[in-house]
């Protein structure tokens, strides 16, 4: 009886079904750097719209700047906190009507820590953000689904921030600003530019 001849593991591992069909061949490659930011670009462009769904839903009028050269992602006018009341009476509530924020996103964790960078690029260089350019960033921990609302000012010159787990019992640096929504409508003292 002749002997039945096994193909090799990667042969194997090419003929392998999942759910959504066959694997490609192009699935066991390296990603080259334009593929990876092509899928870093995608996921970024999937967290602004998690954001805007989030902010709608808790009330917020959501805008989104025309193309890519702004500094902020999204622009949110934060709801009335009483809108039957007379102008006079809303005072209390006179913040800038008009919220800038940058939505950061970040997946794996590293060292039991989720990373963001917070800063921007300039002339090839990482540079933090200044007050001039936007109010919030909206750091989105997509395994956990969770978001943290940071105010500027309070992270001013940091180039990435790290934050714990939700079920870690050590208490992050960053954990106050976990789903604190309430940063982008009331008043805190906070100046804007």
């Amino acid at each position: 009886m002749p002997r039945r001849r096994v193909p090799p593991l990667h042969a194997q591992r090419r003929a392998q079904k999942t759910s959504s069909g066959w694997l490609s061949r192009a699935t066991h490659l390296p990603q080259s750097a334009f593929d990876r930011e092509l899928s870093t670009k995608r996921r970024g462009e999937i967290s602004e719209l998690a954001f805007a769904l989030a902010a709608a839903r808790r009330g917020f009028t959501v805008s989104k700047p025309f193309g890519d050269c702004q500094r902020y992602d999204i622009i949110l006018d934060p709801p009335n906190p009483n809108p039957h009341a007379e102008p006079a009476s809303n005072f209390y509530y006179a913040r800038p009507r008009i919220v800038r924020v940058q939505v950061k996103s970040s997946t794996q964790l590293v060292n039991g820590l989720y990373r963001i960078n917070s800063g921007r690029r300039l002339n090839g260089r990482v540079v933090p953000y200044r007050l001039s350019e936007i109010d919030f960033i909206a750091a989105y921990i997509i395994p956990e689904d969770s978001w943290f609302i940071l105010p500027l000012p309070h992270i001013l010159g940091q180039l990435s921030l790290l934050f714990r787990p939700s079920k870690s019992r050590i208490p992050g640096l960053y954990d106050s600003y976990r789903e604190a929504w309430h940063y982008l409508t009331e008043p805190d003292g906070l100046e804007f530019a």
